[in-house]
């Protein structure tokens, strides 16, 4: 689905996070007006079209009621005209009443994306979030009641958080059965709370390393449990690609495919493990995962192995390994399953 995104920072939010600065990362200081939302659709729009007009960043649901109306309002034509399916909007999961949810569903919002961040408490307490892990339970059900999609978007890596609670966040996020969720290891950006901390050695945010080998474990079990990833770390801005805003932690304009190819070695070292001959061969459209960022896997596995050599195949399966007549699955090699069978 083609989303065309508009971002709001910061508008509609009650408290400033200790992690955030959303004109940072949005490379955009001020909300835009509701016309110029509609003169930007009038000319990106296709003349016919499934997509979604989303407005990200701050708590949409927590504008001001004529603030909401005008920007729905704004899109309302194009839904009308069949140019666009409907809006997305991201907001918070402790304001979503049911009156407001109601509103939401009349007004043309088909996906609603909740920032939870985390499932536990002292997490949520240290980063300021003001909601509790409850709220994002009760929001979905009330979202899911009016046949609304829900995303549900998660920080691993925040000031209390460890592997092991960004591990069980995740399960408690799976198990509200998400339509797709989004996954952000935090980030230490200029001008934050977290800065601060950070500067005064009291905040230790996870290094690359130990981002990419969460976010692989994360990947696998959402894949695991039929949720879609659709985002991995921070879009890529100029601001944060020249360190103007980047400060401290795992960013990287790559982390996405970082992660990916993270499965694709742990897949082609069991494979690689298990002996055999010949070349492995691999989808066309999966090779650069395989090979890694800048080559990296085919360089840490001929370290580990001797060799790796991976061909591309138009007749493999996405996200298969083949060597010789025998194929397998990407999950069923990557599994973190201690049983996992092949």
């Amino acid at each position: 689905m083609r989303i065309y995104p508009f971002f709001i920072p910061h508008a509609g939010c009650p408290h400033r996070c200790l992690f955030c600065d959303q004109h940072r990362i949005s490379g955009r200081r001020d909300a835009p007006p509701p016309e110029e939302v509609a003169g930007e659709l009038e000319k990106i729009l296709p003349s016919h079209g499934d997509g979604e007009v989303a407005f990200y960043g701050g708590s949409f649901t927590l504008l001001p009621e004529v603030g909401q109306r005008s920007y729905l309002g704004s899109v309302a034509p194009f839904m009308a005209g069949g140019r666009v399916a409907g809006i997305r909007i991201s907001t918070r999961p402790d304001a979503l009443p049911s009156s407001v949810v109601g509103f939401l569903a009349d007004s043309g919002v088909k996906t609603v994306e909740i920032g939870c961040q985390s499932f536990c408490a002292d997490v949520l307490k240290r980063a300021g979030r003001g909601h509790g892990p409850h709220h994002a339970g009760e929001a979905v059900d009330r979202l899911r009641r009016r046949g609304l999609a829900v995303g549900l978007q998660l920080m691993p890596g925040l000031p209390g958080g460890d592997r092991a609670e960004a591990l069980l966040s995740l399960e408690r996020a799976i198990g509200l059965r998400p339509d797709f969720l989004r996954i952000y290891p935090t980030v230490v950006l200029a001008g934050s709370t977290l800065e601060r901390l950070y500067r005064a050695g009291l905040y230790r945010p996870l290094d690359l390393e130990a981002a990419v080998d969460l976010g692989a474990r994360m990947l696998w079990r959402c894949r695991d449990a039929g949720i879609p990833v659709i985002r991995f770390g921070l879009q890529a801005e100029t601001e944060l690609d020249s360190g103007d805003a980047w400060v401290a932690g795992p960013y990287h304009p790559a982390l996405g495919q970082l992660v990916r190819s993270r499965l694709w070695r742990r897949a082609l070292a069991r494979l690689l493990g298990m002996g055999g001959v010949g070349p492995l061969r691999v989808h066309p459209s999966d090779l650069a995962d395989a090979v890694g960022h800048r080559r990296g896997n085919r360089y840490n596995l001929e370290q580990r192995f001797g060799s790796c050599e991976l061909h591309s195949c138009r007749e493999m399966p996405r996200e298969h390994l083949a060597r010789e007549e025998h194929i397998f699955s990407l999950q069923a090699l990557a599994s973190y399953k201690e049983s996992a069978s092949l």
